[in-house]
């Protein structure tokens, strides 16, 4: 275990933070919050049966579960990190927008601005431009798949990496989910992003996992995420990388830089559930409070 990671150990309630005695950790809570925002992901929404552990249809209830405690505790923002919605059997488009705009509805509930992140099923058999006209990111962040925005003088980057290895986007299903890559033309508007801002602590949001030096398998790992990471790892106002895709989880760190994988939300059945709302600090440690199946975690500036 790495002592940045700081885990709840769920069934015994207990808080177990490595390396560190409970004092000082106790003292590390009360740093002052800079950004507090809520994270969901891999709801895969559809009005059908379950298939082994997802449950399609629950995702609608705890969707709304994650939103109201979003609203309750009046966070800046909320993001979900993609496949947000799934389909029928036979890959019917219209029965898929239809899902898209139910579960759209709860997530637009949220009192604040709410920002989408595209995953590999969100284009299952839709286009990227299909889905981005059934949903909704706040400000100018309307109608992209990538795109930056800040909150509380904290810059936030979405990436879409729902490319085949030609550079065509993933639409109606052309692509091998095992096989996704963020495009050229993307990652110099990624370096410009990070040029242009070298004082704000910045924030990384994909679907897809960019840690391929770590232990997770490669399959759910951006093809080109060496690529991506070194160009985060020349600017060191990049804090962390939120992403999905792997639904068991999972986290890495390297250069100063956490890669935290969210659990699904679609996994088991309802009340089961899986969302966090993340803490940004002044001191620059960030601080997940997970429900369900999210542990909590500490990850600290170095």
């Amino acid at each position: 275990m790495l002592r940045s990671e700081f885990i709840r150990v769920i069934s015994g309630g207990v808080l177990l933070l490595a390396g560190v005695p409970a004092a000082k950790a106790a003292g590390r809570a009360i740093a002052r919050t800079k950004l507090r925002f809520g994270v969901v992901t891999d709801t895969h929404y559809a009005d059908r049966e379950p298939n082994g552990t997802r449950h399609y249809r629950d995702s609608m209830q705890k969707m709304q579960r994650a939103v109201e405690y979003f609203n309750s505790e009046n966070v800046d923002f909320i993001i979900e990190l993609g496949d947000m919605k799934d389909t029928t059997h036979d890959a019917a488009v219209e029965p898929t927008l239809r899902f898209l705009e139910e579960i759209e509805r709860i997530f637009q509930s949220f009192n604040g601005p709410a920002y989408h992140v595209l995953g590999n099923h969100d284009m299952d058999c839709i286009s990227k431009e299909e889905f981005l006209s059934h949903t909704f990111n706040a400000g100018r962040a309307k109608g992209r798949s990538y795109y930056s925005f800040t909150a509380r003088r904290t810059r936030c980057i979405v990436l879409d990496a729902n490319f085949n290895p030609d550079g065509e986007p993933y639409s109606r299903g052309n692509f091998d989910w095992k096989k996704c890559m963020i495009p050229t033309e993307q990652l110099r508007w990624l370096e410009k992003e990070l040029s242009a801002h070298p004082t704000q602590p910045t924030l990384i949001f994909l679907h897809q996992l960019l840690d391929s030096f770590s232990d997770v398998r490669r399959s759910v790992c951006v093809s080109n995420a060496e690529e991506v990471v070194a160009i985060l790892e020349r600017h060191p106002q990049v804090r962390a990388v939120f992403q999905g895709h792997h639904h068991p989880g999972h986290y890495s760190h390297r250069a100063g830089i956490h890669y935290l994988t969210l659990q699904g939300m679609i996994e088991k059945a309802a009340p089961a559930n899986s969302y966090a709302v993340v803490e940004l600090r002044e001191n620059g440690d960030i601080y997940v409070k997970g429900f369900g199946a999210c542990p909590d975690r500490e990850m600290r500036r170095e």
